[in-house]
């Protein structure tokens, strides 16, 4: 889910403080915090860490799950650009995300424009499919 597009997640809500204190540990910086939850057994903040718009997820036991930051376009590893060229030759990229997963390392998602509508690209550095 990118960081900008909010769904169905309420924000407002107060999570527990096992997951409070966790979001802290890991992100002492954040301002304009705003949680909200994710599903039944997640949370999400989003917030600003120097300047940047995030968002975090941890699990209800205060264990992180990853974090999405909005990066230039620029920034996407020439594995990733290259991959999303061969998918949508035609497209162009929006918007660009990174996330850095517990369980699945670095991911990189990107909004590409084809056409009229806009299409969502998540893939690894080497710009393999995440599965």
């Amino acid at each position: 889910m990118s960081v900008f597009i909010l769904s169905a997640i309420v924000f407002a809500a107060k999570p527990p403080e096992n997951v409070q204190k966790a979001f802290e540990g890991k992100f002492p910086d954040a301002t304009d915090v705003k949680w909200g939850k994710e599903n039944s057994k997640e949370w999400e903040a989003n917030f600003t860490e120097n300047g940047v718009k995030m968002s975090a997820n941890f699990k209800t036991t205060g264990e992180w799950v990853e974090t999405e930051r909005q990066i230039d376009v620029s920034e996407l590893p020439e594995a990733v650009t290259s991959e999303i060229k061969k998918l949508h030759p035609k497209g162009e990229i929006k918007a660009a995300y990174r996330i850095d997963s517990a369980s699945d390392g670095i991911k990189y998602e990107a909004d590409v424009k084809t056409g009229k509508r806009t299409v969502e690209v998540l893939l690894k550095e080497d710009g393999s499919k995440v599965h």
